[in-house]
C-alpha cells in the first residue's frame, strides 16, 4: 500500500463546514505520486506514461478541516497495459472515501498503449490489495 498524509486546508472547506467533494479526487491523485514516479521516473510530461481512463468515488462520511487524512492506495489488478487501483481516505478511525481508478500505460509520442514492463510489474505486485 502507498500511504500519503494530507493536511486539509481552510480553502478546501465549503459552506456546510466539511471538505468539498471536488477536493477528494485531487487528494486521491496526490496519493498516486509514487506510482507516477515508477512509470515516469523523471516526471517529465513529454514522457508521461500513466493516463487515467476511469475513476469511481464513493463518499462514505464527511471530512473536516483540522485533522489530517490518510490516503491509502493499493493495486487491485494488473493487466497487460493497464492497472486498477483501490483507494481509501481515512480521517481518524473513520473511512470517509472509497475509490477505484484505472490507468493505462501510454506512449504519448506514439499515441498508443504499451505493455507494463516486468520491472514495474514486480514493484506493483508488492502493493496488491488483499480483500478481507
Amino acid at each position: 500500500m502507498y500511504l500519503t498524509i494530507i493536511e486539509p486546508r481552510v480553502s478546501e472547506t465549503d459552506g456546510v463546514g466539511h471538505i468539498n467533494n471536488t477536493t477528494v479526487p485531487v487528494w486521491l491523485e496526490g496519493g498516486r505520486n509514487k506510482l507516477f514516479s515508477l512509470f515516469t521516473p523523471d516526471l517529465n510530461f513529454s514522457n508521461w506514461k500513466m493516463i487515467i481512463v476511469k475513476t469511481t468515488v464513493e463518499y462514505k462520511a464527511q471530512i473536516y478541516f483540522g485533522e489530517d487524512v490518510e490516503v491509502k492506495c493499493w493495486v487491485k489488478r494488473i493487466g497487460n497495459t493497464s492497472l486498477e487501483l483501490y483507494e481509501e481516505i481515512w480521517q481518524g478511525d473513520k473511512l470517509t472515501v472509497q475509490a477505484t481508478t484505472i490507468y493505462v500505460n501510454y506512449n504519448v509520442q506514439e499515441n498508443k498503449s504499451e505493455v507494463i514492463p516486468d520491472s514495474i510489474r514486480e514493484e506493483l505486485v508488492k502493493h496488491l490489495y488483499n480483500e478481507q
